[in-house]
Parts: structure tokens; sequence; C-alpha cells
């Protein structure tokens, strides 16, 4: 059990090892010349991209939040599910929908000039395919990390804080932004940390805009340069930077700690808003899910009416069999690991187990570009190594067996989602009193035989939807597909992105559209538990100034 974990973090770990191995030896002329070139532009692209997003989803993760969770108005049990829905999408999605539906020949711009009779010059809209255009679709579809954990923070705050700030004099905006807003603040800066890594890691929508970020540097010089090295350099740039977002992410996390203040948990009873108030909280609430899941959701049905046979073809149809296989035997491996992982630590919950959890949770921290290089390199090198020996020793050709392989590839996955694994996985154990270990332990139970007969059937819910966390985010991942998939082997993501490219955006909606249903499916069993939150415990007291 000690020796599968510790492989499975070893594996987690190898990219980043690679990378930091094959930037140090790749020259110094490989790192002044970028300096000089691509990497101020890079830098810029990549921090106006973070401060937007980071911003974004801030503002309307809380907001909508606090909202949902602290207030009553119209129509607000259906918006605080459908929050979260436009997390079913990936951001190239939005882009390639949007664009159809903003950019200079598309539906809105059209009808503008129809209406008015003006010229392509006659008129000024924004660019659509642009930086903020990119920030844009990122923050839509990332606030829902924000959301999440922010409205969680919310329902677990009791009232008395708030209430005694409320009876000093405080009105319910300073109460909110003295009291509620830094009790809950690790959850918030833990979900804008998620939105910025998955903003520094996104390739698929900076690429399609023409944005020059890391991500799109490291794709573009290891493909159009054939340059590992720059490749690599630039790897490790955005590595460090996605590390030390990690590490502070787990700083604020550790070192903020609330205890609810009395003995018991007191929830306020929450306002009723009414008139205009009503009327803008349902407007804030629901221009999110309007942009970021209904809007888009509709474009693609509309761009792709024409071509949803061909989902049907065998083209297509082998393109949706490489998906799911991909998705599901990465599924399948990543958390069998996950439970070894998880297991090996709760067996021996000693610091170089802790340790092991933690390399192996590094994976999120990761860009898929970053983990693709990382395999790559030491990989092809060994199949290099083989291959002369081989000539030398048997006069016989091995090629490459490893790299370009389906197992790589889902190697990288593996590595890239272990993290959303393992935590789904120390959800469900974290319900399993130590006892039941004792227990069965005493009865004569082995640790693999416990693992199966008294883990595994309790922690079947937590197994499945780990299971499906990582499924949908395999049929999403795009960067370390592009990089690593073997000749001739595309998937959805990486059919949608090439016609997207050759701007055949009504033939790309198919495809876009089938890994947006896909991803609903966790985020409906999320929606669902969202719907199950029982308060039956907890005493409503109502606020002293705003009762009325």
């Amino acid at each position: 059990m000690a020796v599968l974990a510790w492989l499975a973090a070893g594996l987690c770990l190898l990219p980043i090892g690679a990378v930091t191995l094959a930037a140090l030896t790749g020259g110094l002329e490989t790192v002044t010349d970028l300096a000089q070139t691509v990497l101020p532009r890079y830098t810029r692209a990549t921090l106006t991209m973070v401060l937007i997003v980071a911003t974004g989803t801030a503002v309307i993760g809380t907001g909508t939040a606090w909202l949902v969770t602290m207030t009553r108005f119209p129509g607000r049990r259906v918006l605080e599910i459908a929050l979260a829905l436009p997390l079913a999408f990936p951001a190239y999605v939005l882009a390639y929908a949007y664009t159809d539906f903003l950019d200079h020949p598309g539906w809105v711009q059209a009808t503008l000039r129809d209406l008015t009779g003006w010229g392509p010059r006659d008129y000024w809209f924004p660019e659509i395919r642009s930086l903020p255009g990119a920030a844009m679709m990122l923050t839509l579809v990332l606030y829902p990390y924000v959301y999440l954990l922010a409205r969680a923070a919310f329902l677990q705050q009791s009232a008395t804080a708030y209430l005694a700030a409320r009876t000093l004099g405080r009105g319910p905006w300073s109460a909110f932004f003295r009291v509620s807003l830094p009790i809950a603040r690790p959850a918030i800066a833990g979900g804008v940390l998620l939105a910025i890594m998955e903003t520094i890691a996104d390739f698929g929508t900076v690429s399609y805009f023409n944005v020059q970020t890391f991500a799109t540097g490291i794709y573009q010089s290891w493909f159009s340069f054939a340059d590992r090295g720059a490749a690599a350099q630039l790897a490790l740039c955005l590595l460090m930077a996605a590390l030390v977002l990690a590490a502070l992410e787990r700083r604020q996390r550790a070192g903020q700690r609330h205890h609810g203040a009395g003995r018991r948990f007191e929830v306020l009873d929450p306002p009723v808003l009414r008139g205009g108030r009503a009327a803008l909280a349902v407007i804030f609430c629901a221009l999110p899910v309007v942009l970021g899941f209904l809007l888009p959701a509709g474009l693609l049905v509309w761009m792709g009416h024409d071509s949803f046979g061909i989902i049907l073809g065998d083209r297509y149809l082998g393109f949706l069999q490489n998906s799911l296989t991909l998705a599901s035997v990465a599924a399948l491996f990543t958390v069998t690991a996950a439970v070894f992982l998880g297991f090996n630590a709760r067996l021996h919950p000693n610091r170089a187990n802790k340790t092991a959890i933690g390399i192996a949770g590094l994976g999120y921290a990761v860009p898929g570009g970053v983990i693709a290089v990382g395999l790559i390199v030491p990989f092809a090198g060994f199949d290099n190594a083989l291959d002369a020996w081989m000539r030398e020793t048997f006069d016989i050709s091995t090629g490459l067996l490893i790299t370009g392989s389906i197992w790589l590839l889902v190697m990288a996955y593996m590595v890239r989602f272990m993290a959303a694994a393992l935590s789904a996985y120390d959800a469900g154990l974290s319900t399993i009193n130590p006892n039941i270990d004792a227990v069965a332990r005493t009865l004569g139970r082995s640790p693999s035989t416990m693992l199966r007969g008294v883990h595994l059937p309790i922690l079947r819910p937590s197994l499945l939807t780990a299971l499906l966390i990582v499924f949908v985010d395999v049929m999403k991942e795009l960067p370390a597909t592009l990089i690593m998939r073997p000749f001739n082997y595309d998937t959805l993501a990486v059919q949608a992105h090439r016609l997207a490219a050759d701007e055949r955006l009504a033939e790309a909606a198919v495809p876009s559209l089938v890994i947006g249903l896909v991803g609903l499916l966790p985020v409906m069993i999320l929606c669902w538990g969202l719907g199950r939150e029982d308060r039956t415990e907890a005493e409503f007291i109502p606020d002293p100034q705003i009762a009325e």
C-alpha cells in the first residue's frame, strides 16, 4: 500500500522535476532571447488577465453568495442553484459562442447595421477577441468557485457577531464589511486563488482570442519553433507562479480559524427584499447565469442546429469514443491512486505520508501545458536512449514506446487532476469514525480487507463523485491533450479547438455543446446537494435593526 502511494506521489512530482531540469540545462541564450522579446509581453498579458479575473470572480461570487444566503427575494431558491451552472462549460466554449454572437459578422453587429444603415467604420463596438474579452469568458465560468466557497462560509457563520455589530449601531453594509466578510475571507480567497490558477493555466480561450500569455507561449515554442528549451523555461516561469499561488492558498487557509461565539449556532432571520432592492438583487444574481450558461447554451444550439447530424457520423463517433475512453481510464486510475494515497495516510498518519499527499496535490496548481512538457522530456529521452541501445546491440529499432502513447496522456491527466480526486475522497473519509478502523483491526481484518470490506462500501458516493469530477475535467482538458495526444487520435475538445481556429464556428458548436452537456453531470449533482441543505438545528433570530 505504501509503495503504491509513494509511486503515485512520485509520478505527480516527475513533471515538476523534469521541467526544472530541462529549463536549467537549456542554456542562457534562450533565457536572454526570451527576456528581450516575448517574456515581457507574456508577463503583462498574464498579470492583466489575473487581475481582471480575480476582481470579477471575487465581486460576482461573493455578492451573489451573500444575497442568496443572507436575504430573501423572488426567485432566490432557483438562483442559488442556477449560479453554479456556468461550471459546466469550459471557457473556450464560451469564447466560440460569444465570438459568433458579437464579432463583426455576428448577429448583434449585423442587426445594428441593418437597423441604423451604418457601415463597418461608422460605429465603435467592443472587440470580443481581445484580452478583456478572454478575461470576461474566464470570469463567467470561474466565479462559481468563489460563489460555492463563499456561500458555504456564510451558511456556517453564526449570527452572534453580526448581531453584536448591529446592536452597536452598525448598518447592514458596515456589519457585512466589518464582520461577515472578514470571517468568510479565507473561503473567498481560496476560491479566487483557484480561479487565478485556472486563468494562468488556460490555453483554449487565450489562443483563440490571440492573447499572448505564458500558456500560448509554451505551445508555440514547442510546436511552432520546435524549441524544447524555450518551452521548458516558459513552463518553469509559469510553474513557479502557480506554486507560489498554491503556497499562498495553503498559508491563508491554515492561518485562519474562526470559532462560533456562544453555545448555540444562531442564524439571522434573513430580511425580505422588496421593490427596487429585490429587482436589483434578481438582476445581479440572474445576469451571471444568463451570460455564463443560458445564453451560450442557446447560442451553441442555434449555431449547430444544421450540423447536429455530424455527431452521428463515423468520424465524430470516433472523437466521442476517444474522449470517453481517455476520460474513463484517467478517472479510474486517478481515483484508484487517490484511494491508495488517502488510505495509506489514514493507516499511518506520519509526516512522510502527509508529504506524499501534499506532493500529489500539487497537480491542481500545475497547468496542463507544463505537465505535458514535464512528462514528454524525460520519457522521450528514455525512448531515444532505449532505441539507440537496441539498434547498437541487436540492430532492432524500438521506436517510441511511451512517448506519444495513450498511457502517457493518461498519466498527465492523473497528475493534473489528482487533487480533485483526493479532495472528494478525503471529504468522505473524514466521515468514517476512526473507531470503525479499530474494530475492524481487532476482528482480524487486514488493511486491504478493511479497505475493500469497510471503507469502499461506505465511501461509494464520495468515490462516484470523484470519478465524475475527474471524468468531466478530462473531457474539457485541452493543452495537455493537444501536446501529448497520439498521432491521429483527436478528442471532442481538440476537434472543437481545430474547427474554431479555422473559423468554422457552426461546426465547432456541436462538439462544444457535447462537452458542456457532459459537464452538466457533476454540476447537477452539486446543485442537488445545495438543494438538500438542512438548517433544522439552527435557531433563527431577528435582526434588531432591520426587522422591517
